[in-house]
């Protein structure tokens, strides 16, 4: 399958407020980010390496305790097993993330 359309994957919720679509290969996964107004994306970290830049809104990424406010078209890298959170702030906030390996917590 060359050719996938994130439109037709299911929606996942991943955090109060914020949801997920995914599409994956074998060693790559995008995920098409939500983040409603006000939604917060907990503190967590992951053995997986994440590569990410903000389609639409403005949100708050800390990594390893560094915050950025992040606008359109801003990109971020969080190393593997690095703790990392967002909060969105008064308009819905859409990011593109990248992952490596694939997330098996988020295949369906």
């Amino acid at each position: 399958m060359p050719f996938l359309d994130i439109k037709d994957q299911p929606e996942k919720q991943v955090f109060d407020g914020v949801t997920i679509q995914t599409i994956h290969g074998e060693k790559l996964m995008m995920s098409y980010v939500r983040l409603q107004p006000h939604s917060v994306v907990a503190e967590h970290s992951h053995r997986h390496e994440q590569m990410g830049i903000v389609i639409e809104g403005t949100f708050e990424l800390t990594i390893d305790g560094e915050t950025q406010i992040l606008h359109k078209g801003n990109t971020y890298l969080i190393p593997s097993h690095v703790k990392h959170s967002a909060k969105a702030y008064d308009k819905m906030a859409i990011a593109l993330d990248i992952f490596s390996p694939p997330r098996e917590d988020y295949i369906s």
